[in-house]
């Protein structure tokens, strides 16, 4: 029989933004209380699987999301760089995109939307966080892992676990603050991907921004 493991992406929870500013890898952006719950969340949904490594991005946001499920499952945080958020030059900036697009200064940011131009190319993210995914599985053989990081690395991840192509509408991406993207392996072969969103307590409105 197959030896089956399974690496759970786990993306961070949401993050205390009132200014919604476009994070990215900047210090000091921290879990808001719901974000907070949804990482107890995390930990429940994690408590009676066979979990016995866990690797997290170094930003806060991620360290904090991971935190509780490393106290439920008494496992070492691993830190690891190769899960932090995708480089964007616009950081700092407004979220919203049409808010970038008036300002001239940014154009030369926006013209690609397939590399992007504005980040680190999409081919570049799917390699470092899938080098990331094979060092769990080698970590859980035979068990289970969780490596929290964020959205676009996660689902850029997906979609080159899926052959899919890699640009895409941010609209459409299934990556919810909080969510849990699965891959299982039979031996060293990819076998499955699996999305849920584990059930969360009751959500505070808190005003703060994804």
């Amino acid at each position: 029989m197959a030896e089956k493991t399974s690496v759970h992406l786990l993306r961070h929870g949401e993050v205390y933004n009132p200014r919604h500013l476009l994070y990215g890898r900047l210090p000091d952006f921290h879990l808001s209380d719901n974000g907070r719950l949804m990482a107890d969340a995390a930990a429940d949904f994690f408590a009676d699987r066979d979990v016995v490594a866990l690797f997290a991005s170094p930003l806060e946001r991620a360290q904090e999301t991971a935190q509780p499920t490393a106290e439920r499952k008494s496992l070492a945080i691993q830190t690891d760089r190769g899960l932090i958020e995708s480089e964007n030059v616009l950081e700092g900036k407004t979220v919203s995109l049409a808010h970038l697009a008036l300002n001239p200064l940014n154009w030369r940011y926006l013209w690609n939307p397939f590399t992007p131009s504005w980040g680190e190319p999409y081919q570049q993210v799917a390699e470092r966080v899938w080098r990331v995914v094979e060092r769990a599985r080698h970590a859980a053989r035979g068990h289970e892992a969780v490596c929290v990081s964020h959205q676009l690395p996660i689902w850029i991840t997906r979609l080159a676990a899926e052959k899919k192509r890699l640009w895409h509408n941010p609209n459409a991406r299934q990556c919810a603050l909080g969510s849990v993207t699965s891959f299982t392996f039979d031996d060293d072969a990819l076998s499955g991907v699996s999305y849920t969103v584990p059930p969360r307590r009751q959500l505070h409105d808190t005003g703060a921004a994804q």
